[in-house]
């Protein structure tokens, strides 16, 4: 089962909310609130308050665990725009856009909380590397390779007594 909850008129910028809700797409509930709770963007004080809202419709209303839940889906749609006039130099102005976004969260039981296996003290088996014979390098290569060494080579001193040809 699926439950929502919408922030409407969120006053920050949609690029700057998608940030967040980006990263706890797909999480558990009480990773995505961890997640969320150490991030020092103000997105994320806003998501949390969603996320939150969301987990209580989900335990009062359709009666689910909170263990189960997974955030399906985070969007940040765009909201309405308020527009102020800034005065700039020689009588002239310019235009501020303070920009709303809407957050809607969904949270949903279908889908399998994934958790890694504890791994302490097991280490990964080794990868077996190639005894392949390395291919030749290009003659292309070997002149370029021929200047860079006659390059770095320091210039012959002159003799006090010789002229330049």
């Amino acid at each position: 089962m699926q439950v929502s909850s919408t922030y409407r008129y969120a006053k920050i910028s949609p690029f700057k909310a998608r940030e967040v809700t980006r990263e706890i797409q797909g999480l558990p509930v009480s990773a995505a609130l961890d997640l969320v709770a150490f991030s020092p963007k103000k997105a994320a004080m806003l998501i949390s308050k969603t996320l939150k809202s969301a987990v209580a419709n989900a335990e009062n209303n359709a009666n689910l665990r909170v263990d189960g839940l997974v955030v399906k889906e985070a969007i940040v749609g765009e909201g309405p725009t308020i527009k102020r006039m800034m005065p700039r130099a020689r009588g002239s102005g310019s235009r501020i856009l303070k920009r709303t976004s809407h957050i809607r969260i969904v949270l949903t039981d279908e889908i399998e909380v994934k958790k890694r296996e504890k791994t302490k003290g097991q280490k990964k088996p080794a990868e077996k590397k190639s005894t392949k014979a390395k291919p030749a390098p290009s003659a292309s290569k070997q002149v370029a390779q021929e200047t860079k060494a006659e390059a770095s080579k320091p210039p012959a001193k002159k003799k006090s007594g010789q002229m330049e040809e």
